[in-house]
């Protein structure tokens, strides 16, 4: 019974440590994306302020905030938070001059596409979303 339980912990702090290290990565891949949409990056490790600049790097109204919050209600806030998130990943997708399969990525693949924007040579412009709609 020994042996099992040594497994699992040896399991659980791979998982721990792997999770740790993916959070690190994403927090300094975001922050790269950041800059180059002119915000500050150090706004990615301030809770419910950095998904506020997320939508201005997005080019969405500060209200859509309150979108994002809705996660808290179940059901129904998740389901907001999935068609919200879309809307924002094809917007930065947009921003950065790309196309719609580079969007779906960025939904679907978020560890791959973020460091592909970030170290990229993508130039971030609202204008270039702005004048589409």
């Amino acid at each position: 019974m020994q042996n099992v339980f040594n497994s699992i912990t040896e399991v659980n702090t791979a998982y721990i440590l792997l999770g740790t290290a993916l959070i690190l990565f994403m927090i300094i891949i975001m922050w790269i994306v950041f800059n180059k949409a002119g915000q500050p990056g150090w706004t990615v490790i301030i809770p419910v302020y950095n998904l506020y600049i997320g939508l201005q790097v997005a080019g969405k109204p500060w209200w859509w905030i309150f979108g994002l919050l809705l996660i808290l209600i179940p059901i129904f806030g998740l389901l907001f938070f999935v068609v919200e998130h879309i809307f924002v990943s094809y917007s930065i997708s947009k921003n950065f001059g790309h196309a719609t399969g580079f969007a779906i990525g960025l939904i679907l693949l978020p560890f791959i596409f973020y460091p592909v924007l970030a170290f990229g040579r993508y130039v971030w412009s609202i204008e270039r979303d702005a004048a589409k709609e």
